[in-house]
């Protein structure tokens, strides 16, 4: 078993000597109350940058990335991330920014802020765009924000309700609660798209937006979303597009075009930044410009050749992130978006729908396949069949494991019983789709011929089956002499 780094302490070992601070210092004393200082310095290991250096490389392969294995969590997008997107952010130009410098020193950083935003716009079909929320949640909670100042704006303040269908992000209605509205469920129709009727049902004076992604979380793409779109605008409501799924429409149809309102878009899952390991994020809203004046200020601006962060905004929302974003991120997501070209893009879009139909195709024999129409870039299927013999969805999860390979989302959408959702990515070859596809297949057979092989996975990881139960309730999260 691999020893934590405080085992490998040994007393009076130095990994690094760090130089004279080159300015003049101060009693520690001037600058913090007694109260909280140190009565002793804290206990931290001794080791050699040598050992140091094994310790977290030894930890790094006790994990699965995309830069060791497949990874085809549904919804979530692994795909590859460049490494000159890393090379770009790494620039000293860039790396050595800090946010408090003048306008005037970084009017470099600023053109990549102002070139990114331009960039989203116009493949979103929207023309406002911020770059500062941190992540997609926060995107979404400020997207709400912009429908709520919209409608405060107006003095309209009979809307408290926003629908949401039953194949929503689950962070959808979990914004829209913390945004102070009251959250509308309408159900799906029988091909697993947003039931037109059901939508009638529940519009009204009282209804401020409908979230929508499109293709929506089953990887389907909404046929009737224009017809949506006009009852909803007709209602006096606006219409939030959810930007998990671009990947699949990426210069090919605009969330704009469609009718949207607002909308916010993951870097990390359409734009390749990376993702994951607790951040950093990135995050963009676009909106239509009856709502631009509602951004978060500051907002980059461009007025003729320099570039400026504009605070002049008396009806903004304010501000939701220290600073201007996470910048190495928005630096990222500028170099892929340059490397592909439009035409890129649109290719991108391209090979993430043939890679999911293929896999569909192989598989949806072996495993059931609850929607029968062409996808987008990710589909559903069901271990129905498999629970039948006595193996679970989550304990298939395990197994793929041992395979080397990740496993995709399990049990969501929660509209399809024992549900996977794949999602392939189009940077995977077609060798690892049918690696994947023959691993799928040899499972199915061990269920047949082993179950409890199966059930007792996963038996070639660092750690084998955990109590997920016990681990929820009582988690043990630190390291104890």
């Amino acid at each position: 078993m691999t020893k934590l780094i405080y085992e490998k302490s040994v007393s009076g070992r130095r990994g690094v000597l760090l130089p004279a601070a080159g300015v003049p210092t101060r009693k520690l004393s001037d600058l913090l109350p007694e109260k909280f200082m140190r009565l002793k310095p804290p206990a931290l290991p001794e080791v050699s940058e040598l050992e140091s250096v094994r310790h977290f490389v030894s930890l790094s392969k006790l994990n699965h990335s995309i830069d060791s294995g497949f990874y085809p969590l549904g919804s979530c997008t692994m795909k590859y991330n460049p490494k000159i997107n890393d090379a770009m952010a790494s620039l000293e130009g860039f790396r050595e920014l800090h946010p408090l410098q003048s306008e005037e020193q970084i009017q470099g950083a600023l053109e990549v802020m102002w070139q990114l935003q331009e960039s989203i716009a116009a493949i979103v079909g929207l023309p406002a765009v911020t770059l500062q929320p941190a992540a997609g949640a926060q995107g979404e909670l400020l997207g709400l924000m912009l429908i709520k100042s919209y409608f405060k704006h107006k003095g309209d303040h009979a809307r408290t309700k926003v629908i949401v269908p039953d194949t929503a992000h689950g962070t959808n209605p979990a914004t829209a609660a913390m945004a102070g509205y009251q959250v509308v469920e309408i159900a799906s129709n029988e091909r697993g798209l947003v039931d037109v009727a059901a939508l009638k049902a529940v519009l009204g004076p009282d209804v401020a937006a409908i979230m929508l992604t499109n293709p929506n979380t089953l990887g389907l793409f909404e046929e009737e979303i224009t017809e949506a779109a006009r009852l909803v605008h007709e209602a006096g409501g606006l219409l939030y597009y959810d930007g998990a799924n671009l990947n699949a429409i990426m210069g090919l149809v605009r969330p704009g075009d469609m009718g949207f309102d607002v909308c916010h878009l993951n870097l990390h899952k359409s734009f390749s930044t990376p993702h994951g390991g607790g951040g950093p994020g990135g995050c963009a809203v676009a909106c239509r410009a009856n709502l631009e004046k509602f951004l978060p200020k500051p907002v980059v601006v461009r007025e003729g050749e320099r570039f400026c962060l504009d605070y002049d905004r008396p009806e903004s929302v304010g501000k939701i992130k220290g600073f201007f974003g996470n910048f190495g991120i928005l630096v990222r997501a500028l170099a892929y978006i340059l490397a592909l070209g439009p035409e890129g893009l649109c290719q991108v879009s391209r090979d993430a729908i043939l890679s999911a139909n293929y896999l569909k195709e192989s598989l949806k024999h072996a495993y059931c396949l609850p929607y029968e129409q062409t996808c987008m870039h990710e589909f559903v299927l069901s271990g129905v069949k498999q629970k039948e013999r006595g193996v679970s969805t989550a304990q298939i999860a395990k197994r793929l494991l041992d395979y080397g390979m990740h496993a995709p989302t399990v049990y969501f959408p929660l509209v399809v019983p024992e549900s996977m959702m794949i999602e392939p990515t189009e940077t995977e070859s077609r060798q690892t789709l049918d690696e994947f596809v023959e691993i799928m297949k040899k499972i199915d057979r061990e269920i047949s011929e082993n179950p409890e092989l199966v059930r007792s996975a996963p038996h070639n990881t660092p750690v084998g089956k955990l109590d997920e139960t016990l681990a929820a309730r009582k988690p043990d999260l630190r390291w104890q002499a």
